[in-house]
């Protein structure tokens, strides 16, 4: 198959710009609902993470605002703002993995799931440990992988961006 030729800067600027406001307005908008019911049950941890996802968003948002405005700088804010979103979810995860809280999952093994595990060889406590730290471990993986790679796209955008910008003025 042969190769593609790589994409005109204007193309690719409209394509950052296009995936920087998607990206931005679906993180903070999400983020943004979870931290105020995280806040409404009470848990601060939670709300003070999402606010600081949400916040995340915010940066890519800023990005994509001074790239309009024909700021080049807005590449920095781009690349910034997925590398702050990683570290903190990686944070987040690393700190229920360190301190975890299985009361209420403990709370929703039934008589019937107990029998069912004893069957299989395993405690409640054991089961609902392993599945916990599976699911913060995978969501972490998939995070690092997804941030990583968005700060690594636009990463790679910067000098056709800059092109791009450079000839609209």
């Amino acid at each position: 198959m042969p190769e593609l030729p790589p994409l005109l800067p204007d193309e690719t600027l409209r394509r950052v710009l296009r995936l920087a406001r998607l990206d931005g307005l679906s993180v903070l908008a999400v983020a943004g609902l979870f931290a105020v019911l995280t806040a409404l049950a009470g848990d601060v941890v939670g709300a003070v993470i999402g606010l600081l996802v949400a916040g995340a968003g915010a940066i890519e948002l800023h990005g994509a605002s001074l790239l309009r405005e024909g700021e080049p700088r807005g590449m920095n804010w781009l690349v910034g703002s997925q590398l702050f979103l990683l570290v903190t979810v990686l944070g987040y995860c690393a700190l229920r993995l360190l301190h975890p809280e299985l009361g209420p999952l403990r709370a929703a093994v039934t008589e019937e799931m107990k029998t069912s595990l004893e069957l299989a060889d395993y405690t409640p406590d054991e089961f609902i440990r392993m599945v916990y730290n599976l699911t913060y471990a995978i969501f972490a993986l998939v995070t690092f992988f997804y941030q990583g790679g968005m700060a690594i796209y636009y990463h790679r955008r910067r000098d056709p961006v800059a092109q791009a910008l450079a000839d609209e003025v």
